[in-house]
This record gives C-alpha cells, structure tokens and sequence, in this order.
C-alpha cells in the first residue's frame, strides 16, 4: 500500500486530561493522565486497522479523538491532506459526513425515545435539511435492507430489538451518509459469540460494497484476527507494534504483544494442551505516573537499567515496526 495515497494519518497524537484533586489547593499544578502520548499511523482506502490492547490503554481515547469527539492535546489527525484539529467548528462539521463512528453499547447509544427510522434518519436530517422526506423514508429503508432489518420494523423503538439488532441500527446510521471512514469502538464486545460472527461479516461485506476504510477497537484478538489487515498494538497510550494483520499474529514481535497473542484460543485441543501462555505479573501502571523510559519495562520479562532511561518510539522496514529496544524486526518485516 506504499504506493497509495493516506486517507488518514495520525500523527504524534497526544490526548491528555488535567486531574485534579477533590482536596487539592486552588492554584496547585493538577495531575495529567497521559490517556494518548504519541500515536502515530496512516490509513489506506478500503483498509481495517485494528486497534488493540488492554483495558486502559488508550484505545477508544484515540478512537474518539480521531472523530473530534475527544480534544486533542497536540498532533494531528490529517484527512485527505487537511488536518482537521485545526478546523473550526464549522469546517470541521463538513467533514463529519465522511467519518462516522459505531459504539460499543448498542442499546445505549441509541436514543429511546425515537423510532429506529427517525434514528437512522437523523444524520440525513442534520446534514441535508432540505432533501424531501420521500426520499428519507427510501435512503432509510434501503439502508435497513443493507443491514440485515426488515423495513417493515421502521416504526418501532430500540428496546423492542435485540442486542445484535441494535448493533445493526447503529451501523445503519453510521453509515447512511455514506461516509469513508467508521470508527468501530468495540462494537461487538457487548453481544454473544454467534452475534458478534455475524456483526463481523457484516461489517467486512459492508465494507467492500461501500468501499469503506475501518478502524477497529478491541481487544478481544479472535474478532480481530478474521477483520484486520493491520493492527496497531497499545499500551500506556503509546503504540509498541504496528504490522499485518497475519504476520503479527504468526510472529509477534514485542513482548507486550506476546502476552497477548499467546492467549488467543486455537480451536487445535492438541496444540492448546501444549502452548504456553506467557502471563503478564503485575497491574497496568497509572498513566498519570508512567514508567521512565520504556512504559511497559516494569512488567517486561526482558527489561533492564537501560529500559528506564530511554523510550523506545516505533521503529523498523515497514509495514512491520516495533518499540523496543531489546528486540528489532529483521529486514523481511
């Protein structure tokens, strides 16, 4: 994909919140959780980046800073060439029509007091005011035909759905628009197992029918292995692996990323009798009070003085890159 032009790039994106104390002075310096401290990727046409890590590593933070629904710090988010934490209010709205955003809470994140046809409708409204409620009405059901509803369901409320139907109202109005890019914030973290198959499936036909770029959030890597094409590896905010999809699941590189491939299950009983998970001792740290030098060096098997005084940043032959400074991806990727 080298010789492509970016839909997206990321570049040292940085989201940090000021904490401050219920007991603490007026004019005292508050603490700052460093959520995003450096993310830097680009994404392609057509393409599926997964996002993954543990639970407090920043990932639906970077999500929800790429979309403008989190202020970004420092960096930028450039889209087709313009970045757009730079754009006003205004500029920046005209943009939102290409960059919609799937959430993790089906139930939750639609609104129960409207019909699922005025929900899905809603972004039509707000983006074209003028276009005649006619053509609404067909934009809407042709959209819930695409998504697997019956559009004879039009006039009815979320809570009458189940939750993999509700995950399919969402998509729905993320995608009425049209957009290039959707933002999948675990989208199937909240479903059973067969719903979550068929969420994903969806989502991958979807996406070669409407020619969309994925970013994908999770951390369940089962779900993420049948969907990526790369994956970005998180951990205290900052990215330590970034490669192909198949690759970095076949050799994982960094040893944060390891742990965490070694915990995916094979559907192999012989190979899983004999595998050997690889357990990470110890909590997340603060991102208020990171580790010196290498964020992860106090849970790293391989980490030594050296790890506390230098930070390591993504490094090697792309498309395979790893932040670390014991171990080095080799010329192949």
């Amino acid at each position: 994909m080298s010789d492509k032009k970016p839909l997206l790039e990321v570049r040292e994106l940085k989201v940090h919140f000021d904490i401050r104390g219920e007991r603490a002075w007026p004019r005292s310096r508050p603490a700052v959780l460093k959520a995003v401290d450096g993310i830097s990727f680009t994404l392609f046409e057509g393409e599926t980046l997964a996002v993954v890590g543990e639970s407090g590593c920043g990932k639906s933070t970077l999500a929800r800073a790429v979309i403008g629904l989190v202020q970004a710090s420092a960096g930028e988010v450039v889209w087709l060439g313009q970045d757009l934490t730079r754009l006003d209010h205004k500029a920046f709205r005209e943009k939102r029509k290409e960059i919609q955003m799937i959430f993790q809470d089906p139930l939750a994140s639609l609104n129960p007091r409207m019909t699922i046809g005025d929900i899905i409708a809603e972004p039509l409204r707000t983006f074209y005011p003028q276009m005649p409620k006619a053509e609404v009405k067909d934009k809407v059901r042709d959209m819930m035909m695409k998504v697997g509803l019956l559009p004879n369901v039009i006039n009815r409320y979320p809570h009458e759905f189940s939750g993999g139907q509700c995950q399919r109202i969402g998509i729905a109005r993320a995608l009425i628009l049209k957009p290039r890019l959707v933002v999948c914030d675990e989208p199937v973290s909240a479903l059973d197992v067969s719903v979550q198959a068929q969420v994903i499936n969806l989502l991958k036909e979807l996406q070669r029918e409407m020619r969309l770029s994925l970013i994908f959030i999770a951390h369940d890597l089962s779900v993420v292995k049948h969907i990526s094409d790369r994956v970005l590896v998180m951990y205290l905010g900052h990215a330590v692996e970034l490669g192909e999809g198949k690759a970095l699941f076949e050799r994982p590189t960094h040893p944060y990323t390891q742990a965490l491939m070694s915990a995916v299950p094979v559907p192999d009983p012989d190979y899983e009798r004999n595998k050997q998970i690889q357990i990470l001792h110890g909590d997340l740290p603060s991102p208020i009070n990171p580790p010196s030098g290498c964020v992860f060096r106090t849970r790293c098997p391989l980490a030594d003085e050296g790890c506390a005084e230098t930070r390591p940043v993504l490094e090697g032959c792309a498309p395979h890159q790893v932040a670390c400074l014991k171990v080095k991806v080799d010329s192949e990727g």
